[in-house]
């Protein structure tokens, strides 16, 4: 037995609502099941049930046993003085007030229905591996309330993203602009040097960027040598010792303290290689100002025209310093122009918004339904169970729900997982 059971049974009614008595007996209906609390607390606020003919209005907690109130010690804590109800699968001991009154003790385990536990028993069997618990319900479910639920997942996901980017904004005391520049070292740094990169861009203050705007080479020497780059005292490359010249006088000139940490180049792809990313960063704000205003504050940024660009003449027949590649423009790809829309400007996009008072996100759904769908071994996955999947909002979606529903065994909070209790009972 699972607690997450009884909020759902209690929430859904999953009960013969005319039969109903507490454990000493008293007549016990449900006028409201209450506000489901999913923070510290009592588990439903404002309930309203009434006990013997006397309607009583406070707060219902939940537990598998009623022993669980004191192993949580809710008798030290005032917020659930106010606890009209305690609902439980067990009722193994009485539960009383700071007055001394006892708390009515509703136990479910005679209420629930044998096939409402059978589906939700086999929800959950793990003796055989599945990808997600239901897999083999999981088309059952209607599309409207499938495509609904995908919707608000959507939305969800931004707001799990904005956490990080709200954070930035706290610590840069608004600065737009800041936080922009943090969000693409992000990005650029993908998986494995996404910290290193955000940390590297902490220590920069943005006016610096302004100053070198249109100014390529000290831009470039900044981020490779705010990277620990251009430590190396025995490169000869004469490109390298330029770099290192430039970033001595900017270091001495700003008074630049470097990151402990210095990026990974194993298990990248050249083009991925830190080196190429930060050079093709320093390309982008070396060549565009304001980029703010042209990425985010726009309703339709020409993304590609902005990241469209070239590295300097060095990095098209290098990768990293002390060994020549054959000759080719680095480029920003399409694929990764897809991750930074997904990733950044979106996600930013959705903070500004809400910074401005909009909650409006139809256009970025539209935005987001414009991109391709990611391809990971979550989509791919869910493709095996003849799921369609689109578009990037789709993709985004399904990674919400795998990673925040699926995973954690929530099926009873996700639509998808409550519809399918509801059908089958």
């Amino acid at each position: 037995m699972r607690e997450d059971l009884l909020h759902f049974v209690w929430m859904y009614r999953k009960y013969p609502i005319n039969i109903l008595e507490t454990t000493s007996g008293d007549s016990v209906i449900v006028e409201s099941t209450g506000v489901h609390n999913h923070l510290s607390g009592p588990d439903f606020f404002n309930a309203k049930v009434e006990l013997n003919g006397q309607l009583w209005a406070g707060n219902v907690e939940i537990h598998i046993k009623s022993s669980d109130w004191y192993a949580h010690k809710h008798q030290e804590d005032k917020n659930y003085d106010n606890v009209i109800l305690h609902v439980v699968w067990d009722d193994d001991v009485s539960v009383f007030r700071k007055d001394g009154t006892q708390i009515p003790t509703l136990s479910l385990k005679q209420y629930i229905s044998l096939e409402l536990l059978e589906t939700y028993q086999s929800l959950f069997d793990s003796r055989n591996y599945k990808f997600i618990n239901c897999e083999k319900e999981f088309n059952e479910v209607e599309d409207f309330l499938r495509n609904n639920w995908l919707d608000r997942l959507f939305i969800e996901r931004l707001e799990e993203k904005s956490v990080f980017i709200n954070q930035l904004l706290e610590s840069s005391n608004n600065d737009w602009e800041q936080v922009l520049f943090l969000m693409l070292l992000k990005t650029f740094g993908s998986n494995i040097n996404k910290d290193v990169f955000v940390e590297l861009g902490k220590t920069i203050d943005f006016s610096i960027i302004r100053k070198l705007h249109e100014k390529p080479l000290e831009l470039e020497s900044l981020f490779l040598g705010q990277a620990r780059l251009l430590d190396d005292e025995q490169e000869v490359d004469v490109h390298y010792k330029s770099l290192k010249r430039e970033y001595a006088f900017l270091k001495h000139k700003y008074q630049l303290n470097q990151p402990y940490k210095t990026p990974e180049f194993f298990r990248l792809r050249p083009s991925n290689f830190p080196t190429i990313r930060l050079a093709q960063l320093s390309a982008i704000y070396s060549t565009n100002n304001n980029l703010f205003h042209l990425l985010i504050e726009k309703d339709q940024p020409n993304i590609s025209k902005i990241f469209n660009l070239g590295t300097s003449e060095f990095w098209e027949t290098h990768y990293n310093f002390g060994k020549t590649s054959k000759k080719s423009v680095k480029k920003i790809s399409n694929s990764f122009l897809d991750l930074l829309m997904i990733n950044t400007i979106i996600p930013l996009k959705f903070c500004y918004q809400q910074y401005q008072g909009n909650e409006n996100n139809d256009s970025l759904l539209k935005m987001m339904m414009s991109i391709k769908k990611e391809e990971n071994s979550i989509v791919a996955n869910f493709r095996k169970l003849d799921v369609s999947i689109k578009d990037a909002k789709e993709s985004q979606s399904y990674i919400q729900l795998y990673n925040e529903y699926c995973v954690k065994d929530k099926c009873l909070e996700c639509a998808i997982g409550a519809s399918l209790i509801n059908i089958k009972v």
